[in-house]
């Protein structure tokens, strides 16, 4: 693993990077097999070795003989730019493993094409020629990367670093140097500074300006090997579709894309699986096809309708529409008769074995006693499972494959086992139920779907899906395998989240901490922010990497500083009494709902009282001053937001004589001293009147650990102080309007929802995410 890491520094990989490759077996393998095949292990050019881990983790494994082709072009800088090698990509997943045209691949990726700088500044200068009066009128708050997405459209082989100097120069002769109307919405600037750092982290992919859909081929071009299927006894599969298949394939289909999303009803979503709606509803969107949400309910003992009503009821909530709505169980009758056809094609047989002697008999590559009954006995011995006549647990109907193959997931896989249970959707007809081994590839075939797209666990299953089908003589569907996601600081196998739910270690599947999507949704994320978050990491093959939980927050603080209104609420309050201002007087102030509110639309503030009696953080309030600091302190003055500048004259102790129990301080109503610190703030609504009382959920990482699913001892890695709850805050009196769902920002808090747990007596608010953003620091 040294070597390894050294061999990856030389390449220019940053020694974060190399070590997190280290970490995953699989991509150090492959990069270090494309640093030898590139022939540079004595280095090479930072942007080399950037293009170089790429082609590591996104290469097309249908294409891998042509892999070193590949590599030739970007040593020799022929393939120089993210651009080209996603171009390439896309060429080779179309190719596979035929013949390379060198000449159609050098076209599509660019090669020798040479964007000048006068081009590139003469399409930059009609670009903004174009967008001249909307950048005016938006000035510094316009989007770069809409700017930059522009250009790379018209000139996708611009290097894009002059791409993007040439912008920011001509933005600035445009606009001048920023005014101090450009610098007084410290929000919008944080986000621009945001976007910042996610274009640096994504130098090498450029990921938001790529269709992520490009490196799925066409239905018309299901014609080619899928996969190599290497037995111990016989030729080779190649597997693939005739033309004959495909052409009846695309007459029923016309031609169109269908996927399928095919989650078990046994659980709650997680937000690995609206990684999973976003590439098997989104390809199907993008190419205007359909995508069946289709329920793998083989187990009838898992299955429950709680868990098929909120999985139909979140992929709505995504914002995806299911072509149609299918079970498996819908075609058990088909599934049984083609095992039958599968018994007497001489490709499967009843076993006897119990699942302890299956499992010994794996490991050691040794065929079942019963492997070669005649066909006639399995034929009668699977009629008698099928209609009770053999008990639970003695017989299964096993496809008989390659027990000497190097694939584990080829050695006789189960296709039927006997369960005397009734299933919650088919009744009480059938006692013998389909593995998923068996039925998925099937059910994917009659379906006719175009795309089985699945996460890279499944990758192993590839041989025998496709074993399976031209064993029967089937259509063949395109298999793609895509990396999973996996998010730091939480788990999210479903043992894991059960066990979390069951023991009451949590609150629920929709405890807010959790990342099954109904608790994502209770905490206050929109679905627009996760599928923005799902199409910035992509599409790709890198396994085990770990997708930081800032990254997350970043696009849904990005959705929320649109969408959720302002309002002030004190978490901790702290007394301040005005003494300059009448006890009977309240003042009407306006307060903002939207930091760019028009003066003259009346529906964009509030209104919040400001009386004699006000309250704010404890945290505000220091008894000695200092440079940094800009909170109250004794004879210092700051400003309440939306309202006075107020200046601390007294300062009341408790017994103890270091408690702070009550503030004086006096207020200036015309305004004439600019202090530097603002507050929040809630005052008394009227004389003697405690502000509106409500409860906030502080929720921060359910772990303290970045995998805790590594750990041993995992739940002992659980946060303490991931739910913190402050039973009575004070709030503005426009809050108590607040309904279920709705999204605030609790100006200097962070983001907060209303929780379904308010009454109309009692508000509770859950917090979503802070203000403040660590996704550009971590990625630094």
């Amino acid at each position: 693993m040294v070597e390894a890491l050294d061999l990856f520094l030389k390449i220019g990989l940053d020694k974060r990077t190399a070590e997190n490759t280290i970490a995953n077996n699989k991509v150090t393998t492959n990069l270090v097999a494309v640093i030898n095949e590139a022939n540079v292990t004595d280095g090479c050019e930072r942007s080399t070795g950037n293009l170089l881990y790429t082609v590591a983790t996104k290469f097309p494994t249908n294409a891998l003989v042509h892999r070193p082709k590949l590599l030739e072009y970007v040593v020799s800088s022929k393939v120089k730019t993210p651009a080209q090698l996603e171009a390439a990509f896309a060429f080779l997943t179309v190719t596979g493993s035929d013949d390379l045209d060198l000449g159609k691949f050098e076209e599509a990726c660019g090669v020798g094409v040479e964007v000048s700088s006068e081009e590139i500044e003469r399409t930059v200068d009609e670009m903004f020629e174009e967008k001249k009066s909307a950048i005016l009128e938006q000035r510094y708050r316009t989007n770069v990367g809409d700017l930059f997405a522009h250009v790379r459209k018209k000139q996708p082989w611009a290097d894009p670093k002059i791409v993007k100097q040439l912008i920011d120069t001509k933005l600035f002769e445009l606009l001048g140097e920023k005014t101090a109307a450009d610098n007084e919405k410290p929000v919008k600037k944080k986000k621009e500074k945001v976007v910042k750092v996610e274009e640096d982290k994504t130098k090498t992919t450029v990921e938001e300006e790529i269709n992520p859909y490009l490196i799925f081929p066409a239905p018309e071009e299901n014609y080619k090997v899928h996969t190599e299927v290497f037995f111990s006894d016989r030729p080779v599969l190649r597997a693939c579709n005739s033309k004959e298949i495909l052409e009846k394939h695309l007459k029923k289909t016309g031609g169109k894309v269908l996927t399928r999303f095919p989650p078990e009803p046994n659980g709650y979503l997680h937000i690995g699986h609206a990684k999973a709606m976003f590439v098997d509803f989104g390809l199907a969107k993008e190419r205007g096809g359909g995508c069946y949400l289709r329920y793998d309910d083989t187990n009838p003992e898992a299955e429950k309708k709680e868990y098929i009503d909120h999985i139909e009821e979140i992929v709505s909530w995504m914002g995806w529409k299911p072509f149609k709505i299918t079970y498996t169980s819908d075609y058990f009758q088909q599934l049984y008769d083609l095992a039958v056809e599968l018994i007497r094609r001489g490709h499967a047989y009843v076993d006897h074995q119990t699942g302890d002697e299956i499992k010994e008999y794996r490991e050691k590559k040794m065929n079942s006693p019963w492997r070669d009954r005649p066909i006639s006995e399995s034929l009668k011995l699977f009629n008698d499972m099928k209609n009770g006549l053999i008990d639970e647990g003695k017989a299964t109907l096993r496809m008989k494959q390659d027990m000497q193959s190097d694939n584990f997931n080829m050695y006789d896989l189960i296709a039927y086992r006997i369960k005397f249970t009734p299933h919650p959707h088919a009744g009480d007809k059938w006692c013998i139920y389909p593995s998923y081994d068996y039925a998925h590839c099937i059910v994917d075939s009659l379906e006719d779907i175009t795309h089985s797209l699945c996460t890279l666990e499944f990758e192993t299953r590839r041989a025998s899906y496709y074993w399976l089908l031209d064993a029967l003589s089937l259509y063949q569907p395109y298999v793609w395998e895509y990396s999973r996601l996996n998010i730091t600081n939480t788990v999210m196998s479903k043992r894991k989240l059960n066990r979390l739910v069951t023991e009451n270690y949590v609150d629920g599947w929709d405890d807010p901490r959790l990342m099954t999507l109904a608790g994502l949704r209770r905490r206050g994320v929109t679905s627009t922010a996760i599928n923005a978050f799902v199409r910035g990491i992509g599409i790709t093959r890198s396994d085990g990497s770990m997708i930081r939980l800032e990254r997350l927050e970043y696009h849904v603080r990005e959705e929320l500083n649109k969408t959720a209104s302002r309002t002030m609420v004190v978490l901790q309050p702290l007394k301040v009494v005005i003494t300059n201002l009448e006890p009977n007087s309240v003042i009407d102030l306006d307060a903002k709902k939207w930091p760019d509110a028009p003066n003259e639309d009346a529906s964009s503030y509030y209104k919040v009282p400001f009386s004699n009696v006000v309250y704010i953080e404890q945290t505000d309030f220091r008894m000695k001053d200092s440079k940094d600091y800009y909170g109250l302190a004794p004879g210092k003055t700051v400003l309440l937001r939306y309202a006075f500048p107020i200046k601390c004259t007294e300062v009341v102790l408790s017994d103890d004589k270091k408690t702070v129990v009550e503030i004086h301080a006096e207020y200036d109503p015309f305004k004439k001293t600019k202090p530097k610190g603002v507050l929040h703030w809630v005052a008394e609504p009227s004389p003697g009147v405690d502000p509106l009382k409500v409860e906030v959920r502080l929720f921060d990482k359910l772990f303290l650990s970045e995998n805790p699913g590594e750990l041993d001892n995992w739940l002992d890695d659980l946060n303490p102080e991931s739910k913190v709850i402050i039973p009575c805050a004070y709030a503005v009196p426009a809050l108590k309007f607040a309904e279920v769902d709705d999204k605030f920002q609790f100006e200097r808090l962070g983001y907060f929802v209303a929780d379904k747990d308010s009454t109309p007596e009692r508000l509770i608010f859950n917090r979503t995410v802070t203000l403040r953003d660590n996704y550009g620091k971590v990625s630094k």
